[in-house]
């Protein structure tokens, strides 16, 4: 084999990024804005990975669920660089609303404190009949010790579940129920007893020195035609070459005697030398690559045993929208997550259309298509939203068990570096240690730092 790719000619500046979702492209951006030389192969036949949009059985759809936050900083950076307009590509909502099947009334959040103060002062003080003035106290002693305890001991924090956390410091029922699940379960989807206290106050932890950026975006269209695409075009531009279709088999290591990377075999045996390696696939994937090689590295053996999770979203389309807005919304105390009319933002044209993401995944990945459509109607019947339902036309459930990372307690420490002991091997995705969880920005922040250890190593 080694022969094999001397006859190809080694490229000594080429790095192969394996992976064209965000984490991929953030790196590949990086490297090529150095003038270095960068091949993306993507498995699929378009970029965006988990921010990706395509065509399935003739119905448009997403990825899953995705609104771009206020207080990213390192996205909307890359974005503008790319000469991606970020008001051409998002819809800034105000507001966002939680359903409960127990309240006779819906709560209304104010989102944006600069642009809509008096919304979101009201959502604060208001919302009294569908949260009390004592259950929003109780909120009080859990936030101040969750924040305090994400910075003084992140650790310790992090053996702890979102749940057993909220009950030592008091919360009540009905807060616990109405905000503490829309904000935890409504985000990553998943029960309050799986979800480690770190990563929740982790993830809004960034946001309260810019409490002026917390808002909410919905995208104009689907994320790879508004957003990854022309990443893509930007890093093509810029002398990077990206293959779609192109899944990568396995890591082509140490067969000419040395200890340092030489490329990568593709699916159908195509060998594509290169001194550098990004794996910027999914979790799953990642560690499927990095198995063959370093599953007895003592590095690498946190990493291969973080569980993946799965995930479980259902779009459809109606004869009458959802929702008199395209605006976030919550259904805790249901399979509903959070969902959001979209036919006035994402997907226009439609009379009527919704993305839902579903909590407890674990539960319903092996459930049929029909199965999982009832549990939703019944969901969204249960929230109020019964005349949405009935006018449905048409559905797709979009599934997998290999794009996230269980944030269960215990496993931060899990969480690989983007540079490996291994010379050659870096690694990109929200997986990999950096401060934003499983978000657009920590994907983007993970191939920064990929591109950052390859710019160091290169100087």
């Amino acid at each position: 084999m080694s022969a094999q790719l001397h006859e190809l000619g080694r490229n000594e500046d080429q790095t192969i990024i394996i992976g064209a979702g965000l984490a991929g492209l953030s790196c590949a951006f990086e490297l090529v804005d150095q003038g270095k030389s960068v091949l993306i192969l993507e498995a699929a036949p378009y970029v965006g990975g988990r921010t990706g949009n395509w065509n399935e059985r003739g119905m448009e759809v997403e990825s899953g669920f995705h609104k771009f936050i206020g207080y990213y900083k390192e996205l909307p950076k890359l974005l503008e660089r790319a000469g991606i307009d970020l008001d051409e590509m998002l819809v800034w909502e105000t507001t966002m609303q939680v359903r409960h099947p127990d309240a006779e009334e819906y709560g209304e959040f104010g989102l944006d404190i600069i642009h809509a103060p008096l919304k979101t002062l009201s959502g604060m003080l208001g919302n009294n009949d569908f949260i009390t003035p004592g259950d929003k106290a109780s909120l009080v002693p859990f936030l101040a010790a969750g924040f305090k305890d994400c910075v003084s001991r992140p650790e310790e924090l992090d053996e702890i579940s979102l749940l057993d956390f909220a009950k030592q410091h008091g919360v009540n029922e009905q807060a616990l129920q109405r905000i503490v699940e829309p904000l935890s379960s409504g985000i990553f989807f998943m029960p309050l007893e799986q979800y480690s206290a770190y990563a929740f106050f982790g993830l809004f932890l960034p946001g309260i020195p810019r409490i002026h950026k917390m808002r909410i975006g919905a995208f104009t269209g689907g994320m790879t035609d508004v957003m990854c695409s022309p990443l893509a075009a930007a890093i093509e531009q810029k002398g990077g070459r990206i293959r779609t279709n192109s899944p990568v088999t396995r890591l082509l290591y140490g067969t000419d005697g040395t200890d340092g990377l030489e490329g990568v075999e593709l699916e159908d045996g195509e060998l594509i030398p290169a001194t550098r390696v990004v794996v910027a696939a999914n979790i799953r994937r990642s560690q499927q690559l990095l198995e063959e090689h370093f599953s007895e590295h003592e590095w690498f053996q946190p990493f291969l045993s973080l569980d993946a999770m799965p995930h479980v979203t259902v779009q459809f389309e109606s004869e009458l929208p959802l929702l008199p807005e395209d605006r976030t919304t919550f259904g805790p105390g249901t399979d509903i997550g959070s969902f959001g009319e979209q036919s006035r933002t994402t997907f226009r044209g439609r009379p009527g259309r919704a993305s839902i993401i579903l909590v407890n995944p674990d539960e319903l990945i092996d459930l049929s298509d029909e199965e999982i459509w009832n549990r939703t109607q019944k969901g969204l019947i249960d929230i109020g939203l019964a005349e949405g339902v009935s006018s449905v036309t048409d559905y797709r459930i979009v599934r997998g068990n290999e794009n996230f990372y269980r944030i269960a307690p215990g496993n931060e420490r899990k969480r690989p570096e983007q540079v490996t002991p291994i010379r050659g091997l870096y690694l990109a995705g929200d997986y990999t240690k950096q401060p934003m969880f499983t978000t657009m920005e920590g994907a983007v922040l993970s191939g920064q730092k990929a591109a950052a250890g390859i710019l160091d190593e290169s100087t």
